[in-house]
């Protein structure tokens, strides 16, 4: 244990260190300059402070009260030397943050019991704080594997709704990453955009409830069909509804809104404008870019220069001008969407 004594008597200091050295602590720095003292906390870091009650120029309170505000968030214990035993000058000392006392001159057996019982103190106090930093670490390490299976969680449900028309599961990677491009573009802050980027794959998660005869059909459809088509917005919401995830939060909103249009004709709750929330006006952008691209059941892909022209042509119209000048400035990086760079431009 380290041990720091403060004692303006060369002679106290030197009985102090006999004391101490027979009774097992070497580990021993003495100073006379009660001026130092708190500079000497610092270097030093004592487990036990021996510090002088009466001390001209810096009294022990002093000290007392500078090395206290130095280690206000740990224990250390503070012993006060002192001649004086009056109940006024224990009082005073006790109320301002000493742990105990020890009178002049020096009684060897007192000396080394109460250095023990508070040296015994400071060790379980420091135990005691190891202990509470390693549940804290135990507890964010399972709290980050619990947020890890939650999110593998849902990719997996994003690509069961995938799965019978993109049996890759890319196209929910892809219009996850491209709203996360358009959403830093906006300036969402990044936990938003983050959030956007898990929950926009879960944008068509309500296809789960349409079937097959309408999901994968290479003609038109029909008026009755389409109708049932647009079921899958309010399916996906109320799949996702009342979580307390703010990532889940975010992909009820987006299954609900993300064919809703800027000028109030498309479908869901024909919402308009900014009525329509900021994630799902992103990805109404992200979903559409990504269709047109990409081969389907009713179409094949549309070269890129094309489906950028007709985002373009649709701004003020399906979309939200904003955002439509937000996807117009990253659409260069929307390639690397599908190669894992994105993060980089992210951070960037």
């Amino acid at each position: 244990s380290r041990i720091l004594a403060v004692d303006d008597s060369e002679a106290n200091l030197l009985v102090l260190e006999s004391i101490l050295e027979d009774i097992g602590y070497t580990n021993v720095v003495t100073l006379s300059d009660p001026s130092q003292a708190v500079d000497m906390c610092r270097a030093y870091d004592p487990d036990l402070l021996l510090l002088d009650l009466h001390m001209p120029g810096v009294s022990g309170l002093d000290v007392m009260a500078g090395v206290r505000e130095l280690t206000s968030n740990t224990y250390l214990p503070i012993l006060m030397l002192t001649a004086d035993i009056s109940s006024e000058a224990k009082v005073r000392a006790l109320s301002t943050g000493a742990n105990d006392f020890l009178t002049k001159p020096f009684d060897r057996m007192e000396v080394e019991l109460r250095i023990r019982n508070l040296l015994h103190t400071r060790r379980l106090h420091l135990a005691l704080r190891n202990h509470n930093a390693e549940l804290e670490e135990r507890v964010a390490e399972r709290t980050q594997q619990l947020e890890a299976v939650k999110f593998e969680i849902l990719d997996r449900l994003a690509m069961a709704a995938e799965f019978r028309d993109d049996q890759t599961g890319e196209h929910t990677r892809r219009v996850g990453g491209t709203s996360a491009l358009i959403a830093a573009a906006l300036g969402l802050p990044r936990e938003t955009t983050e959030a956007i980027r898990r929950a926009a794959p879960l944008h068509d998660v309500g296809k789960i409830g349409v079937a097959d005869s309408i999901l994968l059909k290479t003609g038109p459809l029909t008026t009755a069909e389409r109708e049932l088509m647009k079921r899958h917005t309010s399916i996906g919401a109320k799949l996702l509804a009342n979580s307390d995830s703010m990532t889940l939060q975010l992909a009820e909103q987006i299954a609900a809104t993300h064919h809703e249009r800027w000028d109030g004709n498309g479908y869901g709750s024909k919402l308009a404008g900014e009525q329509i929330p900021i994630c799902g006006r992103i990805l109404a952008v992200a979903d559409v870019f990504d269709a047109l691209t990409h081969d389907r059941p009713y179409k094949q892909a549309w070269p890129a220069e094309a489906a950028v022209e007709e985002i373009r042509t649709q701004r003020g119209r399906q979309f939200d001008p904003q955002v439509v000048d937000a996807f117009l400035e990253v659409q260069k990086h929307v390639d690397l969407v599908s190669t894992g760079e994105i993060n980089k431009h992210l951070i960037g």
